[in-house]
């Protein structure tokens, strides 16, 4: 068997109870090359369907796919119990056991977000911009279908229906890497939604997967340029940055959650709890979760924050300063520079103490990751100095972290939350899966 080689990058390993990287550079075999290739040239002549299809026929696919997960969400279940049994196995971390989880509940939660795709005006055709030109040319820009979408994701069932609807409804094919720690789950998913395809009339192959592939079949369609559009990385910073360094397709990077919020001198105490218990412990193990919380020396409110934290079961990782704050009883770890760059994605929270805003700032801006950061104030003209100051991907001003989703942002679903500064910036729905072209119409005008 003949190989391709392929630039090597560092990559995790699931050592220490988290998953490896499930795009990782190295050789690939030629088969696999040939078969990643097949797949993708499939996508593309359904991405030609997908563009012309209009917006009832699409939401009839939405919704019979919502409705096919659940008729045969037992079997789905049943699937995912597997790739649970044999994570705990491979001793995963609780934190990618949670991600990786799917019950009733969150199946009906993904059938209802199909539901609410469906209910979105369709971004396809949609005029961004246009005018008439002296000479009479009419010119407009308007929305279409980027074509073949990729993702490269890990432990994320969930993410496999999101992207495929969100996809779907913007016109687009889609070829999906989920990952060995959810094959079972995923391939359950992705014979649903073909089906379900298939019933109303649209190619199934506008759905398809590389996991049969494995890591090869991923370099392969990082490489795929020319063949896939666009490749949309989800997960921790090992996968996301082998793909940034490696990929020869376009990129749009979604970053890690190292999630701040700032304490201000200001914060009511009821509001500072409330917010920072959701914040932290509602689902510790996403990336919208915060990680670091900045405390105003003066902010009477932090005793409090600090006792319900810990009451809650947080691990709290402190400065000096913030040490000589604890209530009595409330236990802590001595904080390192790691602890600020970190996104534990578990019930562990890094908290320093600042003397003002502009510190705060300073902090953020040295740890950021660009994703989230959130101030808890009284203070209106504090809160418009950290909006403007604080550039991330969203700006939050009392209220928890967690709201930053593309379903909580009335998107129906999310591909991811982009950090980057491009076209996508935050959570990616219907209109971040689109790009845009000039239509000009004349009347037989040239040009002098």
């Amino acid at each position: 068997m003949t190989e391709t080689a392929v630039p090597r990058t560092a990559a995790g390993t699931n050592t220490s109870g988290t998953a490896a990287p499930e795009a990782q550079a190295g050789t690939v075999p030629q088969d696999v090359t040939a078969a990643v290739h097949a797949i993708a040239d499939r996508s593309r002549e359904a991405s030609r369907r997908m563009a012309r299809a209009n917006r009832a026929w699409k939401d009839q696919a939405l919704l019979e796919i919502a409705d096919a997960l659940v008729a045969r969400r037992d079997a789905v279940i049943a699937a995912n119990r597997e790739d649970l049994e044999a994570g705990r196995q491979n001793g995963t971390s609780k934190a990618l056991l949670d991600r990786l989880s799917l019950d009733a509940g969150r199946i009906d939660g993904l059938a209802a977000a199909l539901r609410s795709l469906a209910a979105l005006p369709d971004p396809v055709g949609t005029v961004a911009r246009g005018q008439t030109l002296p000479n009479g040319l009419r010119l407009r820009q308007v929305h279409v279908p980027m074509g073949v979408v990729a993702a490269i994701y890990e432990a994320r069932p969930n993410v496999t229906v999101d992207i495929a609807g969100l996809a779907l409804k913007s016109g687009n094919a889609v070829i999906l890497r989920g990952g060995s720690a959810a094959a079972r789950t995923n391939a359950a998913l992705i014979g649903i939604i073909r089906d379900s395809l298939d019933r109303v009339g649209l190619p199934a192959d506008a759905v398809q997967t590389v996991d049969e592939y494995g890591r090869a079949g991923a370099n392969v369609l990082m490489q795929a340029r020319g063949r896939v559009d666009v490749l949309i990385p989800r997960g921790g910073r090992d996968l996301i940055q082998t793909v940034v360094n490696n990929a020869r397709v376009p990129v749009i990077e979604t970053g890690e959650g190292n999630v701040h919020i700032f304490l201000d001198e200001s914060a009511r105490e009821e509001m500072a709890v409330e917010i920072l218990l959701n914040a932290k412990t509602q689902r510790p193990s996403v990336c919208n979760t915060v990680e670091t919380l900045l405390v105003h020396s003066g902010a009477a409110a932090a005793p409090a924050v600090l006792a319900a934290l810990a009451a809650a079961g947080v691990r709290l990782h402190v400065d000096g300063r913030v040490a000589q704050l604890l209530p009595d009883g409330v236990a802590a770890e001595p904080a390192t520079d790691q602890d600020w760059g970190r996104e534990y994605m578990d019930l562990d929270l890094a908290v320093a103490m600042v003397d003002s805003m502009d510190e705060a700032i300073s902090h953020i801006r040295r740890w950021t990751t660009g994703h989230t950061e959130a101030i808890i104030t009284n203070d209106l003209s504090n809160a418009e100095k950290f909006i403007a100051e604080i550039d991330s991907a969203a700006v939050i001003v009392n209220a928890s972290t967690r709201f930053t989703d593309g379903g909580e942002f009335g998107l129906g679903a999310e591909v991811g939350i982009s950090t980057q500064k491009m076209h996508a910036r935050g959570p990616m729905g219907l209109q971040e899966l689109t790009t845009t072209k000039w239509i000009v119409q004349g009347e037989g005008q040239t040009r002098s």
